[in-house]
């Protein structure tokens, strides 16, 4: 009987514990310093118009977010995509980022922050914080970009 009681506890804890994780997030990402904006698009990742994003360690620039999009090809059905406001000066009219010639850091030369392609990190520059990133649904076809 007590092995029955503790069973049913622990099923009543985890069920409390996980609602309370569905009510708490908003499922939105919430970044430090670069402002949300609503972001939606749906792209074709194997077409002719995104040349870039046919290949593995593909990237392309598309327009949306606060200061554009980078959206990042990994592998088959893994992509990320990146605000291109750089977290340390997003609100400098001159501050971009751009994937550098190695397509492996995410580069603003306006501070001289770098950024690691694979997660957004900080890897070198005045920055501690990551880049805004947005969401990605790939269903073998279209990409969805979406915050």
């Amino acid at each position: 009987m007590q092995k029955f009681q503790n069973l049913i506890m622990r099923k009543i804890i985890s069920i409390i514990i996980i609602a309370f994780l569905f009510v708490s997030c908003n499922g939105r990402y919430e970044h430090d310093t670069i402002p949300n904006v609503n972001l939606r698009f749906t792209i074709y990742p194997n077409s002719p118009n995104y040349i870039n994003l046919n290949y593995y360690g593909g990237y392309e620039y598309f327009t949306g977010g606060v200061a554009g999009v980078i959206v990042y090809r990994l592998d088959e059905s893994t992509f990320f995509a990146y605000d291109r406001a750089c977290p340390y000066d997003w609100q400098d009219p001159d501050s971009w980022l751009w994937v550098d010639e190695s397509g492996i850091l995410i580069i603003d030369s306006c501070c001289g922050a770098k950024f690691n392609i694979l997660d957004g990190s900080p890897v070198a520059g005045p920055t501690s914080l990551p880049l805004k990133h947005y969401k990605c649904r790939y269903d073998g076809a279209s990409l969805l970009v979406y915050n």
